[in-house]
């Protein structure tokens, strides 16, 4: 019974996307404007010089989506409103309405299909389980967005439950969504926010949101060869996020430039009522927002510390190691002061996930998080983490059991709360990012920390820091790869900086070369 309810709501769905998709295209062909690499501030010109309508993106985008999903597979589903949502906004700039002027006003996202929309679209984490569930309210996020005018073109795709249904699976595969492709290469996208990296990267939307645990912005972004910011902690809400855990869990824009995303942000950064952690972080928005920090020379007279061993010990690939020295020379004559050769003493510990604690506490805090988000739910399926299990074992076919298992769900159905165990995991997370990380920075002055593609990951999660990712070139097989600026909690005006000043200097990104 549960196979076909679920299977009915997928074939309803598909039946949504493909008649949106086969909508006429209108007035499209009367689009004397390249959409494809544009960001917001060329969107907002063509806005404004009457050269683009909001429907005339929408219906690109949809285009673009039916083209390639197929084989990028970076959306799960398209909001069968997205055009209303288009004519709305175009109406609202036509009659100069109040906050139609915003950057965010007009302009399209995609969302991470764990970020609840209380709308006509699915929120799932990729998983058939959830699939005809229903949300409360927006995630704090989406309100937001709606509040400065962004339409919601849908839900992209991710590793299914964030990555943590499994150890052992794909990095970008999901019941639903099945498994994403790295648009420049139709490998690995890495993830778990996969599907919004995807689709940024391959022109099928200008910007998206991801989520982060521990590398799910960060990693993607890199291999996709967009932009992610990781924000600290709490200075997005994650209320109505699908959990893992409110301790490292955070919300961030994935666009194709840093400006893209520093706008993306100032629109979901601040305080939630539904959400206690962005009373605190709130503290950290600078008055004006963190578009004032977009400044190329930024890097002037930043401290950045290179920790060569591990994140830098490249073996063989002299490629990597090549690239990275002249990225350094680029910092060094953009006036920055590099602090080289630096050591986190604890490295080995904190990248090390059993070890460190990370993996315990990460565990005791799933069940517990996700069978709260559950409970709200005003309909659903399932109700707890053990009804999720349940779910699998009865519908192997669906959620593909037998080959992509269920081990973090199982563990973490195993833990009893926040024992004796995981208060000593805690604790050792806590020490760890105290004596290294922020020792780190606080004894060398630092402004950030410069590391490779999604190498540090877990040196920021464990502790909330925020990360910038960057694109940073392309290895011989055509696969790109990151730079990192990651810095101490409420740091992002200087990473912003940092990384905008970087990109400026080196305009590294290229769009994929992708076949029809």
């Amino acid at each position: 019974m549960a196979a076909s309810l679920a299977l009915s709501f997928s074939i309803f769905s598909s039946l949504i996307l493909i008649l949106l998709l086969t909508i006429p295209s209108g007035s499209c062909h009367q689009i004397n404007f390249s959409i494809k690499e544009v960001t917001i501030q060329d969107l907002q010109l063509a806005f404004k010089q009457n050269k683009l309508t909001s429907r005339q993106l929408v219906e690109f985008y949809l285009k673009e989506i039916r083209r390639l999903n197929p084989i990028l597979k970076g959306v799960i589903e398209v909001n069968p409103d997205a055009l209303c949502q288009a004519d709305k906004a175009d109406y609202e700039r036509k009659a100069k309405v109040p906050g139609s002027q915003s950057r965010m006003h007009g302009i399209p996202i995609l969302l991470k299909d764990n970020i609840a929309t209380k709308d006509k679209l699915n929120t799932t984490a990729g998983s058939f389980a959830l699939l005809g569930s229903v949300v409360p309210r927006d995630a704090g996020v989406v309100s937001k967005l709606r509040k400065a005018g962004a339409i919601i073109l849908g839900k992209a795709s991710l590793g299914e439950w964030s990555h943590f249904r499994t150890a052992r699976g794909p990095l970008a595969w999901s019941a639903r969504g099945g498994q994403g492709k790295n648009p420049y290469t139709l490998r690995e996208p890495c993830g778990s926010s996969s599907g919004s990296s995807i689709s940024v990267a391959a022109n099928m939307v200008a910007v998206s949101l991801g989520t982060e645990t521990d590398g799910s912005i960060i990693c993607p972004a890199s291999f996709n060869s967009v932009v992610g910011i990781k924000p600290t902690v709490g200075l997005t809400s994650r209320a109505g996020v699908i959990p893992i855990s409110p301790r490292q869990d955070t919300v961030g824009p994935i666009c194709r430039t840093v400006s893209d995303a520093v706008y993306v942000l100032d629109a979901i950064a601040g305080i939630d009522n539904n959400d206690n952690a962005t009373f605190k972080a709130s503290s950290y928005i600078p008055s004006g927002g963190y578009g004032q920090f977009l400044k190329d020379d930024g890097l002037r007279g930043k401290r950045l510390g290179i920790v060569r061993n591990p994140f830098f010990d490249f073996g063989n690939n002299t490629y990597l190691n090549q690239t990275f020295e002249q990225h350094f020379d680029t910092l060094r004559q953009r006036d920055a002061i590099l602090v080289d050769h630096v050591e986190i003493v604890n490295i080995g510990m904190i990248l090390d996930y059993k070890a460190s604690g990370e993996e315990t506490a990460l565990l005791a805090e799933f069940k517990i998080s996700l069978n709260a988000y559950l409970k709200e739910l005003v309909s659903s399926p399932v109700r707890t983490m053990a009804d999720v299990i349940a779910f699998n074992n009865k519908n192997p076919e669906l959620e593909m059991i037998n080959e992509i298992d269920q081990d973090h769900f199982l563990s973490a159905e195993a833990t009893k709360g926040i024992g004796k165990v995981e208060k000593a995991a805690l604790s050792n997370l806590a020490r760890l990012s105290k004596d290294g990380f922020e020792k780190l920075m606080t004894n060398n002055k630092l402004d950030a920390l410069v590391t490779p593609s999604y190498y540090a990951s877990s040196v920021l999660a464990i502790g909330g820091f925020p990360g910038v990712s960057v694109p940073a070139g392309y290895d011989t097989t055509g696969e790109p790869f990151g730079i990192c600026f990651g810095g101490l909690k409420g740091s992002e005006p200087k990473l912003i900086e940092i990384a905008y000043g970087f990109e400026q200097a080196e305009k590294i990104r290229r769009p994929p070369l992708l076949m029809p």
